[in-house]
């Protein structure tokens, strides 16, 4: 009889078991189709507002601050960050990796949007350029300029666009089981909807909703996380006791809680990359096209740099603790730590609700990365390489039936090289910002300003920035990728101006008449300037 009982106690509550686990699987599938129905209304919502070019790819150039800050936050930060990157430099650099998200938040936002942002809007109206290719080919008067830039854009953003779905595999199988396969080409399906219908204006309405969303999920991971651990004080003690690796932490006591870290020179590399790297990012650039007036700017800067503390900082805060969840479980076959196993080992600690936020959280970065992504090479090569190259008299409506096209086009290239990336793709995904950022960011930045930059000189970046990125996959005479990234943007800062004094200036009275755009006159109201 106890045998009979104990064996009937047994198989129900083998029954509930089941029966809740279904429950919370039902749940986090709940939480997806809501996800993705919200994301496919939106895209219904704005089509009236993608019947024009300029409505398309700049949301008519009307776009409010909170939009902008968000679909700014949004495109900077994505799986990459949130599984990769978090991952790889959390376990290199320990806690001292939150400077990385601090200097995204600080020189990747506060400072692009104070340095950038005006003039960005101001000159790209007079110049009534779209695109950063058609920015250079309009601010220096030469169209080669115009195709060479378009070309870098395509080669380089192809890869990082596939790169976004980096560390959804890992993710959506802990959570759901389902195939990664499956996954990528959901998430494919679904951000093409709407980017085709709403363009840029449901690009920048969804980056709303999915930036609120990671801002509640990062917030909830860290919290469980650290509380798992028994709390932030005792975390940190944990960490300080880990023993010194003597290849990675110089044989320091306590280098992983240390304030800048076991490698500060190659930590400054990270920084400098992924923050300075988003000045000359045509993805990043681009928002501030299609903001709306001065009080967007001022608001959006704010906002833009609060997101990103909480974001990044936070990313790379809840990373820095990652060598408390050693495990066999992130190591390969030949004991090499899987960096983008980390953070998904972490997380499956989570409970599994919390799992199928955390899901729905990435789901959200890597979709409005993707999206801001495939607009930009897809206008881009519409406007700036087919129109009057390659296509004779493309009518309005024959440019947006292209782009819509061409979106398809990229997404479908992006799910192509995520399912099968061959060895050269996935270097070349870490070197994209490097050799994009290495190039534009010089020529665009001193061309908002300085009146004397050179079309030689403009050339003279490109090849310095894409050239050094480039080489340095083959030759490695910069041992990081990282730092050769960050090298390559240092160097374009120094030859413009290097290559300027030498080479023939740009006729004066074009130069000046561009430069106009900045002395118009504007009448603002006692609550924006106490001036008379």
């Amino acid at each position: 009889m106890i045998l009979c009982w104990t064996l009937l106690h047994k198989s129900t509550k083998g029954i509930y078991a089941e029966k809740e686990e279904g429950i919370i699987m039902a749940v986090k599938l709940v939480l997806l189709v809501i996800f993705f129905g919200i994301m496919v209304a939106v895209g219904l919502y704005s089509r009236k507002h993608a019947t024009s070019v300029d409505g398309f790819v700049l949301g008519g150039r009307s776009v409010g601050p909170w939009l902008t800050a968000f679909a700014y936050g949004t495109s900077y930060f994505s799986a990459v960050v949130f599984v990769g990157y978090a991952g790889q430099f959390g376990w290199k650099y320990g806690m001292a990796s939150t400077w990385i998200g601090l200097g995204n938040a600080v020189i990747g936002s506060l400072l692009a949007w104070v340095v950038l942002g005006r003039r960005t809007k101001v000159m790209t109206q007079r110049l009534n350029s779209k695109t950063m290719p058609d920015f250079f080919g309009e601010r220096y008067g030469s169209k080669s300029l115009k195709i060479a830039a378009s070309a870098i854009v395509f080669i380089f953003l192809i890869p990082y666009t596939a790169s976004v779905y980096n560390g959804l595999s890992r993710l959506f199988g802990m959570a759901f089981n389902i195939p990664y396969t499956y996954c990528v080409v959901g998430m494919a399906v679904f951000t093409g909807i709407y980017v085709i219908l709403g363009g840029y204006m449901a690009t920048a309405i969804n980056d709303f909703i999915q930036g609120i969303i990671m801002l509640a999920g990062i917030c909830a991971v860290i919290g469980t996380v650290l509380g798992g651990q028994g709390g932030l004080i005792e975390a940190i003690r944990k960490m300080a006791e880990i023993p010194s690796d003597i290849e990675i932490t110089m044989g320091q006591p306590g280098a992983f809680t240390s304030f800048l870290g076991p490698d500060p020179l190659n930590l400054l590399g990270v920084v400098i990359l992924t923050s300075l790297g988003t000045w000359g990012l045509p993805q990043m650039v681009g928002k501030f096209y299609a903001i709306k007036d001065e009080k967007s700017i001022n608001t959006g800067t704010v906002i833009s740099t609060i997101f990103a503390v909480i974001i990044s900082g936070g990313c790379y805060f809840l990373g820095g603790f990652g060598r408390l969840f050693d495990n066999p479980a992130i190591y390969d076959e030949t004991g090499a730590v899987v960096f983008d196993g980390i953070v998904p080992y972490m997380l499956s600690t989570l409970p599994d609700i919390l799992i199928g936020v955390v899901v729905v959280l990435v789901l959200s970065a890597s979709m409005s990365t993707l999206a801001s992504l495939v607009l930009t090479s897809s206008s881009t090569l519409t406007l700036d390489l087919l129109k009057d190259n390659i296509v004779k008299d493309m009518d309005e409506k024959k440019q947006v039936k292209t782009m819509q096209i061409l979106v398809v086009f990229f997404i479908v290239l992006s799910v192509v090289i995520a399912l099968d990336p061959p060895t050269f793709i996935a270097q070349l995904m870490g070197i994209s910002w490097g050799a994009l950022a290495g190039a534009f960011l010089a020529p665009f930045m001193y061309g908002l300003y300085w009146k004397g930059v050179t079309r030689e000189a403009v050339w003279a970046s490109f090849a310095t920035g894409v050239g050094i990125t480039v080489s340095n996959m083959y030759f490695h005479y910069i041992a990081s990728p990282i730092n050769a990234g960050a090298a390559a943007m240092i160097a374009g800062l120094i030859v413009v101006p290097a290559v300027s004094a030498v080479t023939p200036k740009l006729q004066k009275e074009k130069v000046d008449e561009i430069f106009m755009c900045y002395e118009e006159k504007v009448t603002i109201s006692k609550k924006r300037s106490l001036e008379e």
